[in-house]
């Protein structure tokens, strides 16, 4: 469907690359497995502290850009990698990743970085940047997931 309110029509459809349920309506389920397979929540092992969990304001800049997604999957659907590869988390899971991975708060990094180092993890992404002109909040998705690829090779050495 196009709709003209300005010189360039508007083109309305269903995401790319999700099955149509009916009209615009797409099925989110596949996209919300892969955002519950990163365990998008604190992760905490130790007792709670008598007040809340302090993080310092550089704490916190780290993960605020993170922390803006709204999940509406525009970065997953606009990927190519998502394209060809059904299986791939995509960018949406991997930035909720980055969200509680370098959250300082947090305690189960290296299970979440288990979790996304695998073939249709974070290895899957080959830098194309769609996933951030798509994205409306304007996030820089791929540096967060250039941030994670450099987490888990310091890992490794």
């Amino acid at each position: 469907m196009q709709i003209r309110l300005t010189k360039k029509p508007i083109v309305i459809e269903p995401l790319p690359g999700m099955p149509i349920i009916k009209d615009l309506v797409t099925d989110f389920t596949d996209f919300w497995k892969k955002y519950e397979a990163v365990k998008p929540y604190l992760i905490t092992k130790s007792p709670p502290p008598e007040r809340e969990r302090l993080q310092s304001p550089e704490d916190v800049e780290l993960i605020m850009e993170a922390s803006k997604c709204i999940l509406c999957a525009c970065c997953t659907t606009s990927c190519p990698s998502t394209w060809s590869n059904e299986d791939y988390l995509g960018p949406a899971a991997l930035l909720k990743a980055y969200r509680f991975i370098f959250d300082s708060r947090d305690e189960a990094t290296d299970e979440r970085l288990d979790i996304i180092d695998t073939p249709n993890g974070i290895w899957r992404c080959h830098t194309i940047f769609h996933c951030v002109q798509a994205c409306p909040k304007e996030i820089n998705i791929t540096w967060h997931i250039s941030k994670l690829k450099q987490k888990l090779v310091e890992r490794e050495i």
